[in-house]
């Protein structure tokens, strides 16, 4: 257990990128504005406790249920598709009823926004390179921001108002929908190409 601040920075700089929490703002945002809540320290406490755990016992679990990371990537990347076109088109996909529960901070936020496919991915790469004590220390760091920006998310809603906020919500739409085509088509592949 050597604390290395250059495997910790390299670590916590990948993972921060993936994970691009900034980037899923505005899907927050949008979730709330339809009724969903989404809990802060639950969601960052849900990551790092997935992140540590898949950090672990990752590839074992997979393999335990006859899977792999493209396959994860497949089914992740069909519900960002959705949640994309939702914030392109104005359009909800997804119809409320009953028993859609109000609290959204598991899924989607959590799963798979935060803790997609290629974080997962991520975290078993880190894995090959660096110290586990690092990694842990970079997944704890990205966690806090996670909180963060989460907690936060209402005041930057205020502070870019209504006008610059629905320009966004259509950017990052555009972006998660090119990000969703590219881990399905990459991932598709990978998984044809293994049958």
């Amino acid at each position: 257990m050597i604390f290395d601040m250059q495997e910790f920075i390299a670590a916590f700089v990948v993972l921060f990128a993936i994970i691009d929490i900034i980037g899923a703002t505005p899907v927050v945002i949008n979730l709330r504005k339809h009724g969903r809540t989404v809990s802060a320290s639950r969601a960052a406490l849900m990551t790092l406790l997935i992140f540590i755990g898949f950090l672990y016992v990752g590839e074992a679990f997979l393999k335990l249920f006859g899977l792999d990371i493209s396959s994860f990537a497949v089914a992740g990347s069909v519900i960002l598709f959705i949640l994309a076109l939702e914030m392109i088109l104005d359009i909800p996909i997804f119809r409320d009823s009953e028993d859609l529960p109000k609290d959204a901070t598991f899924t989607p936020v959590v799963v798979p926004l935060i803790v997609g496919a290629g974080s997962l991915t991520t975290i078993l790469s880190l894995r090959a390179e660096y110290q586990l004590f690092n990694i842990i220390l970079a997944i704890v760091a990205n966690a806090i921001i996670i909180y963060l920006d989460l907690k936060w998310a209402k005041n930057l809603e205020k502070f870019l108002g209504p006008g610059l906020l629905y320009i966004l919500k259509k950017i990052f739409g555009i972006i998660l929908l090119a990000l969703a085509v590219k881990l399905f088509i990459t991932n598709i592949s990978l998984l044809l190409r293994s049958l």
